[in-house]
C-alpha cells in the first residue's frame, strides 16, 4: 500500500465521551499528525481516523496502540481500508468495516481566525508543550513553534473568539514550563499573516493520562519560578 492510505489509521472501540484532544494525546508521540477525524455514531462505540505525515509513523502507532486499554476500552488500531465511511455491523462489535465517502475535516492542524502569538518561549519548547500550556484557556485546534533571529515564538489557534480572549487575559505574563526549563511568556492577538514554513521542534516524549476534570480553570503549580530580570 502506498500514498495517503499508508499513512491513515483507523481507531475503533473509543469511549462515547472521547475528545479529539485525547486522541491526539494517545498518538502524538509516534509522529507528526496531519489530521484527526472523530466519528460519533448513534450507537457506540465511537471511532476515528488519524492521518500521519509518514507511513512509518502510522505503522509505529498501530504496533503501539492496537489492543491498548484506554479508559476501560480495548482499542483496535489498524490501517484504514477503503475510506472514511460509516462502520459496518462488524465494526460495532469491535472490528473494522470499510466504506466510501468522506466527511468534514476536524484535524489537529486545522487553522482558525482566532490566533494568538506567544513570545518569550525557551529554545527547548515543542509544539506539544505549547499546546498543553495554552489548553488551560480553551479549545486549541492548532499549535506550532518557530524560531528566528529574534528567538523562539509560537502560534496557537483557538476554535472560538471567547477562548482566544480568555487566553490573552489569563495566560499573558504567565510561567511556561517544560521538563528542561521555564520562562515567562507574553500572549497577544496575532493579526498578521502566517509565518514562513519552518521545521517542527521536537515533541515531549511522555503522553499524558486522561484527565477526569475538564473545567477551564488554570492549574496551580507548587513550583514558583523567579521572574527573569528582563524579557525581550
Amino acid at each position: 500500500m502506498s500514498g495517503r492510505f499508508s499513512r491513515l489509521i483507523y481507531v475503533g472501540g473509543l469511549p462515547a465521551d472521547i475528545r479529539e484532544s485525547e486522541i491526539e494525546d494517545l498518538f502524538y508521540k509516534y509522529g507528526r499528525i496531519v489530521d484527526i477525524e472523530l466519528k460519533v455514531p448513534p450507537r457506540p462505540p465511537c471511532y476515528c481516523f488519524v492521518e500521519f505525515e509518514s507511513s512509518r509513523d502510522a505503522d509505529d502507532a498501530i504496533r503501539g496502540r492496537d489492543g491498548y486499554n484506554f479508559d476501560g476500552c480495548r482499542l483496535r488500531v489498524e490501517l484504514a481500508r477503503g475510506g472514511r465511511g460509516p462502520p459496518s455491523s462488524s465494526e460495532r462489535r469491535g472490528g473494522y468495516g470499510g466504506g466510501g465517502g468522506g466527511g468534514s475535516r476536524f484535524g489537529v492542524s486545522r487553522h482558525s481566525e482566532y490566533r494568538v502569538i506567544i513570545r518569550g518561549l525557551p529554545s527547548s519548547a515543542s509544539w506539544q508543550d505549547l499546546k498543553d500550556h495554552m489548553r488551560k484557556a480553551g479549545d486549541v485546534c492548532f499549535a506550532e513553534v518557530y524560531r528566528n533571529s529574534e528567538g523562539t515564538y509560537g502560534l496557537v489557534d483557538y476554535t472560538n473568539y471567547e477562548d482566544m480572549k480568555y487566553a490573552i487575559r489569563k495566560l499573558d505574563d504567565t510561567e511556561f514550563r517544560n521538563p528542561w526549563t521555564r520562562s515567562y511568556i507574553r500572549v497577544k492577538e496575532h493579526k498578521g499573516g502566517s509565518p514562513s514554513r519552518s521545521r517542527s521542534l521536537s515533541r515531549s516524549r511522555s503522553p499524558r493520562k486522561r484527565s477526569k476534570s475538564r473545567d477551564r480553570s488554570l492549574s496551580r503549580s507548587p513550583i514558583k519560578a523567579s521572574r527573569p530580570r528582563s524579557r525581550s
